[in-house]
Formats: C-alpha cells, sequence, structure tokens
C-alpha cells in the first residue's frame, strides 16, 4: 500500500479509525450520495474474534443480513454478547438465499472454516476467514484457487494489518530510511486458564497456530517469503495438557534472521506484545502492538524526523475496522487487495512450518 510521507499522519489517523482505505468509496453519515449498502452475513460465533460482527453492524458500508449458527448453546451465550445483542438468526439456506449478498464472514472453529468459506464461494460470495486458514493446507490451496475461477476475495483475519504502527513501518521500509534489514523480533503473548488451554491444545500447533499467525502475516509481509523457518516448540507449564504453550521459531533470509515468539503463559503478556525491525541505518519499534506506540532510531534525519531516538504517538487502534472498509473497497472495485493468494498461503505455509507440522496431509 503506498502512502507518501506527507499524507502519512493523516492517513494512519483515519486507518485507525476506519475512515479510511486508499483508493476506495466508502459510506460516511450524511452523505448525499454514498456508495449502496454491501450485504453481509456471518457463520459462527465460536471463534475467538466472532464478535467483530459488531464492526460491520456500525458500519454505513454493510448491511448485516443475520447470522447462522446452529449449535443453540453457543447462540444462547453469544446473545448475552452486546455485538449479538439485537441480531437476526438465520439458517445457511436463508443466508445464502438472501437477495443481493455479497459477503459473509467465517468465525466458526477452526476446523470448520475451510469448508464453510468453500460452501459460500461456490455460492459465488465474497469471503472473510478467521484465522488460521483451517488446519489442513492443500485445502487451502484449493480454497485460494476456488476463489481465483471465481474472482472472488479471500480476506484473511489477521488482525495487525492495518494497525497505524505496522502501517507507519511499512511507509518507513518503503522509503528505505532503516537501511538494509539484518533484524526482525516480535512477540505476541498471553495468560490463559485451563478452559483456553484445552481449546487450544486441540490442535498440534499450540500457540505458535493460533497466536503466532498473526506475527507470521507481518513477518511474510515485510520480509517475503523465508527460504528457511526453524520451530523450537515447548511445553513449558506444570500443566500436564500437552499444549505447546511456550513457542519461538526463526526465519531465515538471505541477509536476515527474524525470530517469532508466543506464549499462552506470560503475565500481562499483552502489554508486551511487540514488533521490532532492525535495519543498517535505522531501528523501529511497536509497543504494544494492540494500542502502538513508535520509538525510532535513525542513523540520519528521515523527512521529518529527526537524527537519533525519538518516540511516536498514534491513533488508538480498533482492531477490524480499517480490514472491514478494505474489504468494502475491494467488493465495489474501487481498489485491489493489498493482499494477495500468493501471501495468503506463503503465511499459511510458514504457519505450519512455524509449528513443526507436515506441509501435507498425507505427511
Amino acid at each position: 500500500m503506498a502512502i507518501l510521507r506527507r499524507d502519512f499522519l493523516q492517513t494512519s489517523a483515519a486507518l485507525a479509525s476506519g475512515l479510511f482505505v486508499p483508493g476506495s468509496r466508502f459510506a460516511l453519515a450524511g452523505d448525499s450520495n454514498p456508495p449502496p449498502r454491501i450485504k453481509v452475513g456471518q457463520i459462527g460465533v465460536s471463534h475467538g474474534h466472532a464478535n467483530k460482527i459488531g464492526v460491520y453492524r456500525k458500519s454505513d458500508d454493510y448491511e448485516v443480513i443475520g447470522i447462522v449458527e446452529p449449535n443453540l448453546q453457543l447462540r444462547a451465550k453469544a446473545e448475552k454478547n452486546p455485538a449479538f445483542q439485537g441480531v437476526k438468526w438465520i439458517t445457511m439456506e436463508e443466508l445464502l438465499g438472501t437477495p443481493g449478498l455479497q459477503a459473509v464472514l467465517i468465525e466458526t472453529p477452526i476446523r470448520d472454516l475451510l469448508p464453510n468459506a468453500r460452501v459460500c464461494l461456490e455460492a459465488g460470495k465474497h469471503v472473510h476467514i478467521d484465522k488460521p486458514a483451517g488446519d489442513n493446507l492443500d485445502e487451502f490451496k484449493q480454497v485460494l484457487e476456488l476463489a481465483e475461477q471465481k474472482q472472488l476475495l479471500v480476506q484473511m483475519g489477521f488482525m495487525y494489518r492495518y494497525n497505524p504502527g505496522v502501517v507507519m513501518l511499512r511507509e518507513f521500509l518503503q522509503q528505505g530510511w532503516l537501511g538494509e534489514i539484518f533484524e526482525l523480533h516480535t512477540v505476541m503473548s498471553k495468560s490463559v486458564g485451563p478452559d483456553e488451554r484445552k481449546a487450544l491444545a486441540e490442535y498440534p500447533g499450540g500457540t505458535m497456530f493460533e497466536l503466532g499467525c498473526h506475527l507470521i502475516d507481518l513477518v511474510v509481509k515485510l520480509l517475503g517469503v523465508p527460504e528457511k523457518v526453524t520451530p523450537f516448540p515447548r511445553h513449558s507449564a506444570s500443566v500436564p495438557d500437552g499444549l505447546l504453550d511456550n513457542m519461538l521459531a526463526v526465519f531465515e533470509y538471505p541477509r536476515a534472521t527474524a525470530s517469532v515468539r508466543t506464549s499462552v503463559i506470560e503475565i500481562e503478556g499483552g502489554e508486551r506484545r511487540h514488533l521490532t525491525v532492525c535495519g543498517t541505518e535505522g531501528t523501529f519499534h511497536i509497543q504494544p502492538l494492540d494500542n502502538p506506540s513508535v520509538k525510532v532510531s535513525l542513523s540520519q534525519p528521515r523527512g521529518k524526523y529527526v537524527k537519533g531516538t525519538q518516540h511516536v504517538e498514534l491513533p488508538k487502534y480498533a482492531r477490524y475496522v480499517a480490514d472491514a472498509r478494505d474489504m468494502a473497497g475491494i467488493i465495489r472495485g474501487d481498489k485491489k487487495s493489498d493482499y494477495s493468494p500468493g501471501h495468503d498461503l506463503a503465511v499459511q505455509t510458514a504457519v505450519f512450518q512455524a509449528c513443526g507440522l507436515p506441509l501435507s496431509a498425507k505427511g
């Protein structure tokens, strides 16, 4: 996403508030000639990020048709969440049969993400698939191929893509202000209880599979496809559940290395979530990722930034608001996706490698 330096602060602020996606026409309250609202629905409420439907319900870009959730216990629990209150509960047949439906958010358990995405794509709908992209790499390839054949969008639900700190970092890299990159380090951890540990242990990739995928999406976007990925999986807690709860992966590039760490046993881990990129001309540090603040050190003045170390305060970041705006722009044909199917496949491949999982279902 090309962003000129002089426009950066205005752009990053708008991205954080969800008011801007480059190249797109979007609906604004009071607009005398707003674009038509995009009809969207959701399948599932069991994914940890399923309450993002609240973003779409508040958006002037979307008309939320309803949510499909056949599990009555999950539905009853969701109805107590403000994001779901007042929503219309419908069947899959009702959703896909809605005249003018254009997009579907897939928020099921991980094992059901890709089968539901395939059904929606076959029905001619764009899809937003939450993370990670299923537990079968071959199946994800098939889903991406189907979307390309039908000229439909697959948007992945990685939550830091339009983080204003990440947007700023990408602009620095495009300008070459950090010189030649030789190191990237990123961490995403938290502390969870027994119930969440049990849910995480359902998949063999441990914390790298569910949490680390967000970071790997950033690594691949910033540095490209790695030459080699080496996993260092660990079970560190004294809880005998087998969960790989403390994980590290090292990504190798011709002139750089990247490390990704993720655990679910770090007290106040959210505050230490960070991304650091080191180059021969500067270092860029974002922390915490969920409420980003930037510290940048430069070998010489760059644009409005001075030589030495400076802190940059950024707008409050709201997850998924800018992603929803981006999807609207793509569906309306106002812009191309900033994330290609090739990128998404490279990310999921690297996720499997970072977890130590076989790339083929046949092993």
